[in-house]
């Protein structure tokens, strides 16, 4: 079904069309250049170059007019995040009114955009940061699409579904992009270790990135740990429950908590974009 592990639906599976993109978004021109097989590229360790494609494909594949969020903010790689929306509808009962949780939207609102733009999903998106709430609700009004996208604010930090999953609420999905990273250090290490494969001598993250989405107490594994403790509370209110996990080796440990806590369908569903491979963990307690 799925070629090289991209999902076949996702339309990004082929080389960018830069004269379209640059048509649709004009800044994407200052980025272009001709490499050495003679096709036309940009440089993907350069932060605002990697933002300004980003913008292009988002207004030029997914209507949307307006998406601006500070540069010290992540910047989503749109066709990553185009494979998880086409792998959850693959995982989800098809129904005219699906509702998604998303976990950690960021200033992007990225997941709500494109499943709202794809399949028409409704979404509660939510997130720790002020600011990040605040940016996504822009683009949530001047893209219209209030009775589409809501966005509720996380105050407690230790909380991931507790205070976000009102009495009356049902889901068929949550999503989540985790945190990746116990400390600063941790994350600027990583950095530099994938900067170093790349033979790119630069300290910046091409996809930027604030302390809020990428640092979490105890890391990913903590993260995810704490997600899967408190999905057990809300199993009456949500089908399925997903997450991106960057680290393979967490799995094992992953499902054994699952397994404890009596998940009766655990998913392990593998993504593959270029040279990044990372993989959505899935369960549901029905």
């Amino acid at each position: 079904m799925h070629k090289n592990n991209i999902h076949n639906n996702n339309i990004h599976n082929n080389n960018y069309n830069f004269d379209a993109l640059i048509n649709t978004y004009t800044l994407l021109k200052d980025f272009v250049f001709i490499n050495k097989f003679n096709t036309k590229t940009i440089d993907f360790s350069n932060p605002k170059a990697v933002k300004v494609l980003n913008t292009a494909l988002i207004k030029n594949h997914y209507n949307i007019n307006y998406w601006k969020f500070s540069d010290e903010n992540l910047c989503p790689p749109i066709p990553s995040r185009v494979d998880y929306i086409h792998h959850l509808n693959d995982l989800i009962e098809p129904s005219k009114n699906i509702k998604v949780l998303d976990i950690g939207t960021g200033a992007s609102l990225i997941y709500p955009l494109l499943g709202n733009a794809i399949y028409n999903w409704k979404f509660i998106a939510t997130d720790i940061d002020i600011k990040s709430i605040e940016n996504a609700q822009e683009i949530i009004s001047k893209n219209k699409l209030e009775k589409n996208i809501n966005l509720r604010l996380q105050s407690n930090k230790k909380n991931i579904l507790n205070g976000i999953i009102l009495a009356d609420d049902y889901f068929n999905v949550s999503m989540c992009n985790p945190p990746f990273y116990k400390s600063e250090e941790e994350a600027l290490k990583a950095t530099s270790r994938k900067l170093k494969n790349l033979n790119i001598t630069t300290k910046e993250r091409n996809f930027s990135g604030n302390a809020n989405e990428l640092l979490y107490n105890g890391g990913e594994k903590a993260f995810l740990h704490n997600y899967i403790f408190q999905s057990k509370q809300y199993k009456e209110q949500c089908e399925w429950f997903t997450s991106l996990v960057s680290k393979k080796e967490l799995l094992k440990d992953l499902k054994r908590s699952l397994k404890k806590l009596n998940a009766k369908d655990i998913k392990v569903i593998n993504m593959e974009q270029g040279n990044k491979i990372s993989r959505i963990l899935a369960w549901r307690f029905k």
